[in-house]
């Protein structure tokens, strides 16, 4: 794959900085740069920063003044000529510079454009550019840990045993079909079935960090529900430590979703405060409540929140009913208005009400935070295993998962052909499957349309 057009982006985060970068890839790199410091003979030395003035096309007036570092073709992340101008992070300023570059003849980067050309050109495999992606999304520590792994090559490392066993066996049956004519003796027979199953609980054994490790990368989505003036929005606000969302005694004041993240044991949630859920005539009300209810069916864990000091608990129960089928928590809001006895009470007398599918709860005080640390430990705790190790190498994303998992089925299903007596020539066809799949996480078998679809969610300027 050869790229012809130099392309050029923002490296740093837009806004105001300290210091903004910008990069540029290609054959004409080095002349663009030339141009903007007005200096054709311009040839700093690789991999060291030079201090240098730049401007405008015209060269009639200085623009800045900046390290310009220069990392020559192949020993570049690209593996192309690739020039980083480290300037006053001034948002006018960069753009200035990026339309200097665009007049010069090069192009805004796509998303993820330098870490695809850096896979083009041999310089990372699949899954490591798709690690990079990650370190920048991480949330938390353990997700970045997980993302430099992958980075530093540690997912192909372990793919590849695998792969060479597979590939030993094809070879194996593929000689068999064209120069064999009787059947391959029994005791080799055993050999290849016994490496085909070792494969298969290798991979096996990779799938399962899949559970931990989405939950790393991805988090869980909690929605807060319940009826207007519970202490939704109060309970948001605590477990962010912020005021984020407008807490009033008016019912309703909740119109729209709020959504923030926040963290738990290395666990990113993704919180949402709703509506209060009633009937009601406003027309803008009624949208939220619509959009709540919507929210509680796609969220993994529902927080349902009743208010222990109000006795009319008619509404609540009608709430609770309607998510017994989903993965929830009730949560006694505003403990620090009510005796013990008195919460005591009121949740015996909501759970008489309900069937035994409702009965994890929590009694908290949005207002004072007692029971806060208990609520969040309840919210992971579902999709948290027991033996939960964030030491070993973690399957985070969907895509591998999918692919292992057919890769695996594929080489079970051949390891049941080879035991019936089936042709080699039809074993073959799962054993080949399976090792286009593992080749498509590394990206050794790629199409336009699965790298278009992967690299669309990266950066400009990665």
């Amino acid at each position: 794959m050869y790229f012809v057009e130099t392309i050029v982006a923002l490296a740093t985060p837009l806004g105001r900085s300290g210091i903004g970068v910008i990069r540029l890839s290609g054959d004409d790199a080095l002349g663009i740069v030339r141009r903007i410091v007005n200096d054709a003979e311009f040839a700093p030395e690789p991999r060291n920063a030079v201090l240098h003035q730049l401007y405008n096309t015209d060269a009639s007036e200085v623009i800045d003044q900046a390290l310009i570092t220069y990392f020559r073709a192949p020993h570049s992340f690209t593996g192309e000529d690739v020039i980083e101008i480290s300037c006053h992070g001034s948002p006018v300023l960069l753009r200035l510079v990026l339309d200097e570059c665009l007049s010069l003849g090069a192009r805004v980067a796509e998303p993820g454009e330098f870490s695809l050309r850096a896979l083009a050109h041999g310089r990372m495999d699949l899954t490591e550019a798709e690690a990079i992606r990650d370190l920048i999304d991480a949330q938390t520590i353990a997700a970045a840990r997980q993302a430099v792994r992958q980075m530093s090559g540690e997912f192909s490392h372990q793919l590849q045993p695998m792969k060479d066993e597979l590939l030993d066996v094809i070879v194996v049956l593929e000689s068999a079909l064209e120069f064999v004519e009787d059947d391959l003796p029994e005791l080799q027979m055993e050999n290849l079935g016994s490496k085909l199953r070792s494969v298969v609980d290798a991979i096996a054994a990779m799938t399962a960090t899949y559970k931990v490790g989405h939950l790393v990368r991805e988090g869980i989505r909690v929605a807060i529900v319940g009826r207007p003036n519970v202490g939704k929005s109060s309970l948001f606000n605590a477990l962010l430590g912020d005021e984020r969302a407008i807490v009033t005694e008016i019912p309703g004041t909740t119109r729209d979703e709020i959504r923030e993240r926040f963290v738990v044991d290395n666990i990113p949630v993704s919180l949402v405060d709703t509506a209060g859920l009633r009937e009601t005539s406003d027309t803008v009300e009624k949208i939220g409540v619509e959009r709540a209810r919507r929210t509680m069916i796609d969220a993994d864990i529902v927080m349902a929140v009743v208010d222990v000091t109000d006795d009319d608990i008619d509404d609540d129960l009608e709430i609770l009913k309607s998510i017994e089928a989903m993965r929830h928590v009730v949560v006694l809001n505003k403990i620090d208005k009510s005796a013990d006895e008195s919460v005591d009470a009121f949740l015996i007398r909501l759970l008489d009400n309900l069937s035994s599918n409702v009965r994890q709860h929590v009694k908290i005080s949005a207002k004072s935070g007692a029971g806060l640390e208990v609520l969040k430990s309840a919210l992971i705790e579902p999709f948290s295993p027991a033996d939960l190790n964030l030491d070993g190498f973690l399957v985070a994303d969907a895509r591998h998962h999918d692919l292992l998992r057919r890769a695996h089925d594929e080489i079970v299903n051949s390891v049941e052909l080879l035991r019936s007596g089936t042709s080699e020539e039809i074993v073959l066809v799962g054993l080949h499957n399976a090792l286009r799949f593992l080749g498509e996480i590394t990206g050794e078998i790629t199409t336009e349309d699965m790298l278009t679809r992967i690299f669309s969610t990266f950066c400009i300027g990665k």
